[in-house]
């Protein structure tokens, strides 16, 4: 068993050096990554469907493939997840909700299609809340995912099951998706890394204004190896962006020829707690350490705009409710259901404004941070809270008062990573957010396994373990 830990233990780099030594082979991790989740599955609930079969067959071909010398690329034999709100043919996306009907989807998202193309072996989907719109694992449709470090905590979301799975060590890279900060705050309450690319980097199927896909990982270095692979247009996703020279691998960074904004009030929203702010201003304080020119940044957002952008969404979500069959809409979660409602018989003017003021947070957003190579600042303004909530709140008149500092970046289309900067005095991971430039994937990457390097001990811990018996 120890055996098995230690080849579950291993990230995608790991893994593939294993595999290029020789000394690994695909079958044995996706073994001992069956082994884990099984093992932990009871008290975290992160999966929606374990794929074993198909896992080990995939697993058993990328052996083939080593042994003759023929892997199909950087992610050959690598374990991963996909979040259940990515189509895979023949079964059906249900978006975290007993509400949708299970009708199998027709075609495969590119994400998947990209991942099984390149030899990765896919464990299963991932679990999300109802129809991706809350931050936590509270679901009508599975039982509520745990967070790893403390089952009584939330995992945040929407992509929960990815948050939990990456902290647990299920697999190096779980695949999650962003449209307010659906990776990076899970990221940031399960303490692991969670990129939200450029908006576009990774096409999406089907498309939303500002959903991002991207993966949650414990390395920089596996989310450089899993972003050629899954990176580059499709015809299926209008926003996709076309095939950009980006060297994924080079993390040159020089803190020195550095200007980074530090944003600690996002504007509007829930105020950021003193442990967020102190841990934050220590990330801050690495890159000054180091050289960087580090400055305050004015909030750009205001409560208008935050408001505004939330009842767009309550809108369109409840046209999502009254296209669901009558006899199907109890099923919705009462959070959300009463949420959306919120939408029920707005103007036509009242609906574009909410578009509108999307396009406004994109414009201010962009021109706020345009002088500086780097922003820095909280993920969330609290940490974790109790895992039975849907929102930090536990109020859905406030239900997105936490999305202040990650949703921005959606709207404007810039690349934004969470990374762990530090705990609570009780042990709940604190992450830091750094963005940059719209295109400048690689930067962002490298600022954050700069900061990786040279992070304060106390914000690395020993990764959790998860049993049966917790």
């Amino acid at each position: 068993m120890a055996d098995r830990d230690r080849i579950a233990d291993l990230d995608a780099v790991g893994q593939r050096a294993g595999y290029l030594a020789g000394e690994l082979s695909p079958v044995e991790v996706a073994e001992a990554a069956l082994d884990r989740i099984a093992a932990a599955e009871p008290v975290l609930r992160a999966m929606q469907a374990v794929y074993a079969d198909q896992a080990l067959a995939a697993a058993r071909a990328s052996e083939k493939r080593w042994a003759d010398g023929e892997p199909l690329g950087p992610l050959d034999g690598v374990t991963v997840t996909i979040k259940e709100n990515v189509d895979v043919a023949g079964e059906a996306t249900r978006w975290g909700t007993a509400a949708s009907p299970p009708v199998p989807a027709t075609r495969t998202a590119p994400v998947a299609e990209r991942l099984a193309a390149g030899g990765a072996v896919i464990l299963g989907r991932t679990t999300m809340p109802d129809w991706g719109m809350l931050s936590s694992g509270v679901s009508s449709l599975h039982e509520t995912t745990r967070n790893p470090w403390n089952p009584d905590w939330n995992p945040g979301g929407s992509s929960s099951g990815a948050g939990a799975a990456t902290a647990a060590g299920y697999t190096p890279l779980n695949f999650g998706s962003d449209i307010g900060g659906s990776i990076r705050l899970p990221a940031t309450w399960n303490g692991c890394l969670g990129y939200k690319p450029s908006y576009g980097r990774i096409p999406v199927d089907p498309t939303y204004t500002g959903r991002t896909i991207g993966p949650l990982a414990r390395t920089v270095a596996d989310i450089a190896l899993a972003m050629p692979v899954v990176s580059g247009p499709d015809k299926r996703d209008p926003y996709s962006l076309p095939d950009q020279l980006i060297d994924w691998d080079d993390a040159a960074f020089d803190p020195r020829t550095v200007r980074v904004g530090l944003l600690l009030d996002a504007g509007t929203g829930t105020p950021v707690s003193d442990e967020v702010r102190s841990a934050v201003g220590a990330a801050a304080q690495v890159f000054a350490d180091a050289g960087a020119t580090v400055e305050p940044l004015e909030s750009f957002l205001t409560p208008d705009l935050l408001a505004r952008v939330d009842l767009f969404w309550r809108v369109g979500h409840w046209n999502d409710y009254l296209a669901l069959p009558a006899d199907r809409r109890h099923l919705l979660l009462p959070f959300v259901a009463e949420w959306c409602r919120a939408g029920e018989g707005l103007t036509g003017p009242e609906a574009t404004a909410g578009a509108n003021a999307q396009i406004e947070i994109a414009r201010r957003t962009l021109a706020a941070t345009a002088d500086f190579d780097l922003v820095l600042s909280p993920v969330a303004p609290e940490p974790t809270y109790p895992a039975e909530w849907p929102m930090p709140s536990n109020d859905v008149d406030h239900a997105m008062d936490h999305i202040g500092f990650c949703m921005p970046y959606n709207m404007s289309g810039q690349p934004a990573i969470s990374i762990n900067c530090g705990f609570t005095g009780d042990g709940r991971p604190i992450g830091v957010q750094i963005a940059t430039r719209r295109f400048d994937d690689r930067k962002v990457l490298a600022a954050a396994a700069f900061f990786e390097t040279n992070r304060p001990e106390s914000a690395v811990r020993p990764w959790p373990r998860i049993s049966r018996q917790n």
